[in-house]
């Protein structure tokens, strides 16, 4: 392995354990915990309460309770769940696995979309195309993503076209796999699109500037010289180029559809990180917060690593540096 992907490999173990420490001080810090809230209930004694804190180990000092935390991530438990009186991590990866298959498939199709609608409308810079897009982009980009989610799930609730929330329909006549496979696409409908719409202003306009630059070089000139047809040169010669650019937004794009995603699963009521995490807030169930900042830390760190190494196998250059 190349010292330089070891190298960029330890300082994401450092960033995700500074994050850890960072998470965890801010939900001590923050007012309240699930046991004040237990309280509230004339049904718990006092006593009750103090022994749960003790057997929680809430009364411990910071780095003791901090210590224990980390003991449970390297144990595979992510923190003990008051709410649910379980660990965190059964009752997180299912919803992680639900969440990154939502992320995963509307990264792929915004760049689908991004990529042609960017070197299109930068190879016809100041035409209808260029500036339908950057009208259809601006239009996207001013729409709250909390707007554009509502929108889609009214008209989901009025046409009856596609299921309004959820991942599966709970009174499905139809058994199989082809029959849940399709189930589960239609259900995917209005969130992916939800996502799909909100992260594509950036990939287009970024897309767009980078093959401005690339277009404008001498070797793009020297190119068309040659005769080499227009669709050629725009997907074969000039994308390639602009490539770099692209593979470091790759990493931020990974970010920003996660951190869409939590809101839009809120909305479509599709059972991911995003209600979890805030059920979690309302409960003040502190341990599932953190894995739940953990996950998305985890997700967007490891983005960026894949960009990292993306550029470096793209761009001779980067290598020899």
């Amino acid at each position: 392995m190349p010292f330089v992907l070891v190298r960029r490999i330890a300082h994401c173990l450092l960033l995700i354990f500074g994050v850890s420490l960072l998470a965890f001080v801010f939900a001590d810090l923050a007012p309240g915990n699930y046991l004040e809230e237990m309280r509230l209930n004339p049904q718990i004694s006092p006593n009750t309460l103090a022994a749960l804190r003790s057997e929680y180990g809430l009364e411990r000092p910071f780095a003791v309770r901090y210590a224990l935390w980390l003991r449970s991530v390297l144990h595979g438990e992510l923190g003990f769940s008051f709410a649910y009186n379980s660990p965190v991590w059964p009752l997180l990866k299912t919803r992680a696995a639900n969440t990154l298959m939502l992320t995963t498939t509307a990264m792929i199709l915004s760049w689908l979309i991004a990529i042609p609608i960017g070197v299109i409308a930068a190879a016809r810079v100041g035409g209808w195309e260029d500036r339908v897009s950057a009208v259809g982009a601006t239009l996207l980009l001013g729409t709250p993503d909390v707007l554009f989610g509502l929108m889609l799930l009214a008209l989901a609730l009025r046409t009856h076209w596609l299921p309004a929330g959820g991942m599966h329909t709970l009174t499905l006549a139809e058994t199989g796999t082809f029959a849940g496979v399709k189930d589960l696409g239609l259900h995917m409908v209005l969130p992916v699109a939800a996502l799909t719409a909100g992260a594509l202003p950036m990939l287009v306009r970024h897309v767009r500037s980078a093959m401005l630059d690339v277009l404008n070089a001498p070797f793009i000139a020297a190119t068309r010289g040659h005769g080499i047809s227009p669709g050629r040169l725009l997907f074969r010669h000039a994308l390639p180029a602009a490539a770099n650019p692209l593979v470091s937004l790759f990493g931020v794009s990974i970010g920003a559809l996660l951190s869409g995603s939590l809101l839009i699963e809120v909305i479509m009521n599709w059972p991911g990180v995003g209600p979890m995490l805030l059920q979690a807030v309302l409960d003040r169930d502190r341990f599932i917060v953190i894995a739940a900042v953990m996950f998305s830390t985890v997700f967007l760190v490891v983005g960026n690593l894949v960009a990292d190494t993306l550029i470096s196998v793209v761009d001779p250059r980067i290598r020899r540096e």
